[in-house]
């Protein structure tokens, strides 16, 4: 057991214990890079805890430079800084990686390294702090501070080849991008981003129950994170889809009775199934139009989800959006 302690600015100290550990182990990584050592993945930008704040903070710093931010819900001034920092730290694209600890909820951790005011944020390397700040500051500011910190991090081989697969799968070649997620998921079992991406590539694939068995597998606290979010509500549309029958099937029932709003419900997620956003959202469109309380506002509802599994800039998000406003606020 070590002790690690730094000073910066403001008379500020910071102390933390840190277990030192190793690792030999390696495994072939086949389809994708074969990292150096076993380091630690995942999101840019993350929640931690006290009981997380060994893995997240400590271990991870020993691999990439690690901004840990102190903030509070009822701290103005933290609300300020910290979009800022999320922008710099994703445009940073792996220099940095940002954790962010709610003193109210976690009091330990910043209590045993005297912090004594927030916003202050700590950059972590080699499993210590090295530099930090107390106070909101101007993006010009933050964005020199990681530039500072950050100029030696290294990007993570997995999280290269994590990206490699998603801009693989974005461009349809979703079997490659399948053959990469896989082999990453061999040298780390518990790589969240590309069990996300394995899980996508099966749905892209139609294979549904395989997409499911996938998500099934990411650990509950994963269920946070906005792509996760994105990712169930695709996997529920479409196995809402499934069960529906061929789009011809309900455009005819719909063409017998144009007033049956199930219909018109059931051929939105046909559709959406089908990748015609536009056309789904223009039917659940006209049932809102017609009647926003049928089914307890099941369409409205139903094409919240439709935006959060699109994503938020999907052009048929911002479409849907537009026509959704233009009905709740004339």
């Amino acid at each position: 057991m070590s002790t690690s302690s730094y000073g910066f600015g403001g008379g500020m100290s910071a102390n933390i214990s840190t277990t030192q550990t190793t690792s030999t182990q390696q495994t072939g990584l086949t389809a994708a890079p074969n990292p150096a050592s076993n380091a630690p993945t995942g999101p840019l930008i993350k929640d931690t805890s006290t009981q997380d704040f060994m893995t997240d903070v400590i271990e991870a710093s020993k691999h990439t430079t690690i901004l840990v931010d102190f903030w509070a819900p009822w701290c103005g001034p933290c609300k300020q800084l910290m979009p800022l920092l999320e922008k710099t730290v994703n445009e940073a694209k792996g220099r940095v990686k940002m954790v962010k600890l709610n003193i109210d909820d976690h009091p330990a951790i910043p209590g045993q390294m005297g912090i004594q005011s927030v916003p202050a944020v700590l950059a972590f390397k080699d499993g210590r702090p090295i530099d930090g700040f107390m106070g909101a500051q101007p993006e010009s500011k933050i964005r020199s501070f990681i530039d500072k910190v950050g100029a030696e991090a290294t990007p993570d081989p997995l999280d290269q080849a994590t990206e490699q697969a998603n801009e693989l799968l974005d461009e349809g070649n979703t079997d490659q991008a399948l053959q990469i997620f896989g082999a990453i998921l061999q040298q780390k079992p518990d790589h969240i981003p590309a069990i996300i991406g394995l899980s996508k590539s099966f749905l892209a694939l139609d294979e549904l129950e395989r997409a499911r068995g996938v998500f099934d597998t990411l650990p509950e606290a994963a269920h946070k994170e906005k792509d996760v979010i994105a990712l169930k509500a695709s996997l529920d549309l479409a196995e809402q889809s499934a069960d529906l029958g061929e789009i011809g099937e309900l455009e005819a029932k719909l063409g017998e009775n144009p007033d049956d709003n199930q219909a018109r419900f059931d051929l939105a997620i046909a559709l959406n199934g089908k990748n015609k956003r536009e056309e789904a959202v223009d039917h659940l469109i006209m049932i809102i139009k017609r009647d926003r309380d049928w089914q307890e506002d099941g369409a409205r509802k139903q094409l919240l989800q439709f935006f959060e599994s699109w994503g938020v800039m999907d052009p048929a998000s911002i479409y849907g959006r537009r026509q959704l406003s233009s009905i709740l606020f004339s």
